[in-house]
C-alpha cells in the first residue's frame, strides 16, 4: 500500500556515512519530533537527479529551514558509498542528509518502489518528496513517470 497524507512513516533503517564509517539511522531517529523533507531519486548521478533534483534542494536548503524544516534528507536505492560520493560531488555539506536505501527496503515499505529493470537499473525508488511532521506524512508528492515537478525543492517550499 502506498503511503498517503496522514499516515505514520513506516519503521525502517537507512545507512549514512559518518566520520566513523557507515552507520545505520532508524526512521524513529530521523522523524520523531522533527519536521523533515524526505525526497527520493531513482539513482545518484542519474541525469535529472544530478542536474536538477539534488541541486534544487542544496540551493533552497536555507529557505526550507527558515520555514521550519529540521532535516532535509535525500534517499536513493544506492549503497552508502555511492550516496556519500554523490553528496560530496553535489556539494551538500551539512545541508542535506544523504541516506542509502541499498536494498530498497524503505521505498518498499512506503509502497513507492520502481521497477527499472528495463533500463538496466533493477529495483529503485520512485521520484517523490514527503513532508513529515513528528513521524506523520503531511504532504506526499509522487511524480508521474518521467516527470519532475511535485518533488522539486521549489514546489515543496511552497507547501510549507
Amino acid at each position: 500500500m502506498t503511503i498517503k497524507v496522514g499516515d505514520k512513516m513506516p519503521a525502517g533503517k537507512f545507512t549514512r556515512m559518518t566520520q566513523d564509517g557507515p552507520q545505520k539511522l532508524g526512521s524513529d531517529e530521523l522523524f520523531k519530533g522533527k519536521t523533515v523533507v524526505l525526497f527520493s531519486v531513482p539513482g545518484a548521478f542519474t541525469p535529472t537527479c544530478d542536474a536538477k533534483h539534488l541541486p534544487g534542494y542544496v540551493g533552497l536548503a536555507d529557505q526550507l529551514k527558515k520555514k521550519g524544516v529540521d532535516t532535509i534528507a535525500c534517499t536513493a536505492v544506492n549503497d552508502v558509498f555511492v550516496m556519500n560520493a554523490w553528496g560530496k560531488a553535489g556539494g551538500v555539506g551539512d545541508k542535506i542528509l544523504m541516506l542509502a536505501d541499498g536494498n530498497a527496503e524503505y521505498v518498499k515499505a512506503l509502497g513507492l518502489e520502481l521497477d527499472a529493470t528495463g533500463y538496466g537499473m533493477g529495483l529503485r525508488g520512485q521520484r517523490f518528496a514527503i513532508i513529515v511532521k513528528d513521524g506523520v506524512a503531511t504532504h506526499v508528492n509522487i511524480e508521474a513517470p518521467g516527470e519532475f515537478k511535485v518533488s522539486a525543492a521549489d514546489y515543496v517550499l511552497k507547501q510549507l
